[in-house]
């Protein structure tokens, strides 16, 4: 009998990366449950902080995880707690 390869379905994995590209001189990292962030002034640190743990709460709230939620969704949860798309200005 030949060998069955293992059919079981990978979960699909989703995390939220944030960057802070302004700086104080400190070197911060803070890694959370589906987030991990980098970077920034303490000011900008601690916002991207609290709107990663705002969007887990959210999510929470509807019962899901990060990777069940739509393109769309995660848009709307976001900015829900404060962002914003940036689109880039047109030549």
């Amino acid at each position: 009998m030949a060998d069955v390869p293992n059919k079981k379905k990978k979960r699909r994995r989703a995390i939220m990366l944030g960057v802070g590209l302004d700086s104080d001189g400190h070197k911060r990292v803070t890694q959370g449950h589906n987030f991990a962030l980098v970077g920034g002034s303490e000011e900008t640190h601690e916002v991207m902080t609290e709107k990663a743990i705002k969007i887990n709460e959210k999510l929470a709230a509807k019962g899901k995880q990060l990777e069940d939620v739509s393109h769309e969704e995660f848009d709307d949860i976001a900015h829900s707690v404060g962002l914003r798309k940036h689109k880039p200005e047109q030549n």
